[in-house]
């Protein structure tokens, strides 16, 4: 058996970059890969749009000869396609000037299509590697048919791809067996893995050793710091220390660092990837990337309401994104229906012909406390604390409108917290403990832009409902670029995970802009401290 090394990281980390990684960047990474004795140097995708100077999308073979070196050594250059998602039409005969290969990726239902897409590729000239996407959902009798079909083109390879990051090693075990024993013994057997489940390395190493005794040659893919899709890839630097270390190999590791230092650094403090708990639950439910990052961008879901929500959609649903049938999962897990009416009278009562001051955690909460409690002690207001506590204030109520905020208040402030009367939307929980008020999700929320839950305005809402005349706003000032300059506990967890936070301002401005818009007119809406949210009817 033969080790070699395929490096993806211009392939699968165009998913984290959108392939802009840049001309001297896409260059460096080949010769540095190339430095080092990378077996295989993935340099990106073919598509059909024209290329872009520094992009990792490629429209022809062409296109890439200004990125290659000219001395390839033993290198082979490859790119990617999707199935279905080029013309090859637009594909001329191999002519040795740029790529030497191409890797087709197809899906589960769809091989043998696939298949027949490389064979053509290869009457052009070009080798052929195969990517079984999802080789998972493949059945025992599906994983012969696949070797079958495949021995029938004799391309350099096949890979197997856990495209969810949800395999283990049993699974790995039953897929190899199966592959090894029924295709011909001169194709070699790839595996691509995904690091949902901090497995990625790890599996990628039981391979090597569970084919370590076999004639056939293996490749591993792997991507410098992991750089790909969501939870990432194993890394080329972790992979070529193993081999070196445990396999015989002889990688320059140096060259790999060099390539990390020179040309990953920008790309680690520009964007995020890798293992994380939205990811873990991809991978636990064979779910793709694509639902996990729709429900953590427009709706800043938890990972409790994650997982339940991936967790009510049918394999098949998980497997695939139809954003229509996930948005109906989220509302519905957090809409659980609860028989309010009681509450909203007994609010209705509490806060009759009062004025409300409505707290929220801005960091002018915290500077502008003495004008604050000024205030309470002039006017007397009903003080309800949004979202978060401040333990500065002493509170009638506390609204909260997510698991996160809600445990972190219970744990970091316990007798506070207790010792508050709580009011709970009903995606949190429906069996109201002691000294809280349950209110249906739907009430007090209003879709029609990503994150439309904000717990400030669904505050506002409720107090509209309950013909609340005059409310007074503080700590709603918007967000600052520093997480821990927006709010008056740094340790408040954030509800915006990507750090958008000019987008964000912008969104909850419009959203506070419809309420105002859409209010009762008999209330009225006072800020106490200075907000980016501040439409011209406050200030008139």
């Amino acid at each position: 058996m033969s080790i070699e090394i395929l490096d993806c990281t211009l392939r699968d980390g165009a998913y984290i970059c959108n392939s802009n990684f840049g001309t001297v960047a896409i260059k460096g990474i080949i010769r540095k890969c190339q430095d080092a004795g990378i077996d295989v140097i993935e340099c990106g995708w073919l598509k059909n749009s024209e290329h872009i100077q520094g992009s990792s999308f490629f429209h022809r073979p062409s296109d890439l000869e200004s990125y290659l070196k000219k001395d390839r050594a033993q290198a082979v250059y490859v790119v990617m396609i999707d199935w279905d998602r080029y013309d090859l039409d637009l594909l001329p005969v191999c002519d040795g000037k740029s790529i030497d290969a191409i890797r087709v990726v197809f899906p589960h239902e769809h091989f043998k299509e696939g298949i027949a897409v490389g064979r053509q590729i290869m009457q052009k000239g070009y080798k052929v590697f195969y990517q079984a996407a999802n080789t998972l959902a493949y059945e025992n009798d599906e994983l012969k048919e696949l070797a079958e079909e495949i021995n029938k083109v004799r391309p350099v390879s096949l890979s197997i791809v856990d495209t969810f990051g949800a395999m283990d090693e049993e699974d790995l075990d039953r897929i190899v067996e199966i592959l090894d024993g029924c295709l011909n013994p001169q194709i070699k057997l790839g595996f691509h893995s995904h690091n949902n489940q901090q497995l990625s390395f790890a599996l990628s190493k039981y391979f090597i050793q569970r084919l370590k005794d076999k004639d056939r040659d293996v490749i591993v893919d792997a991507s410098l710091c992991g750089m790909g899709r969501g939870a990432g890839n194993t890394t080329t630097e972790l992979l070529v220390s193993y081999v070196n270390r445990k396999c015989g190999g002889h990688y320059d590791l140096d060259a790999v660092m060099d390539a990390i230092d020179t040309y990953m650094c920008y790309f680690q403090e520009k964007y995020t990837w890798g293992y994380s708990i939205p990811y873990f639950i991809a991978g636990l439910y064979e779910c793709h990337v694509n639902n996990i990052a729709y429900l953590t961008k427009n709706h800043r879901t938890n990972a409790h309401d994650m997982r339940n929500i991936i967790k009510s959609l049918s394999p098949a649903q998980r497997r695939k994104y139809d954003y229509d049938v996930l948005e109906k999962a989220y509302i519905e897990n957090q809409d659980r229906v609860v028989d309010d009416d009681i509450c909203m009278d007994y609010l209705r009562e509490e806060l009759r012909n009062k004025r409300v001051l409505l707290i929220a955690p801005g960091i002018s909460s915290t500077t502008k406390c003495t004008e604050i409690m000024e205030f309470i002690k002039k006017e007397n207001p009903v003080v309800i604390a949004v979202n978060a506590l401040n333990p500065i204030y002493e509170f009638d109520f506390l609204f909260l409108i997510n698991n996160i905020r809600y445990d972190y208040a219970k744990n970091a402030y316990p007798e506070q917290f207790y010792n508050t009367k709580r009011i709970i939307l009903s995606s949190i929980k429906t069996t109201a403990g002691e000294g809280e008020y349950i209110i249906n999700f739907n009430r007090v929320v209003k879709n029609g832009w990503e994150h439309f839950d904000n717990a400030v305005i669904d505050a506002l809402r409720l107090l509209d409902l309950l013909k609340i005349r005059e409310v007074y706003l503080t700590g709603f000032d918007g967000f600052k670029h520093k997480y821990n300059e927006s709010y008056g506990d740094i340790m408040l967890p954030t509800l915006n995970p990507d750090n958008k936070w000019d987008e964000l301002n912008e969104e909850i401005k419009s959203i506070y802009a419809d309420f105002v818009k859409h209010k009762r007119k008999e209330m009225q809406i006072h800020f106490l401290t200075t907000s980016l949210f501040e439409c011209d009817e406050n200030k008139n």
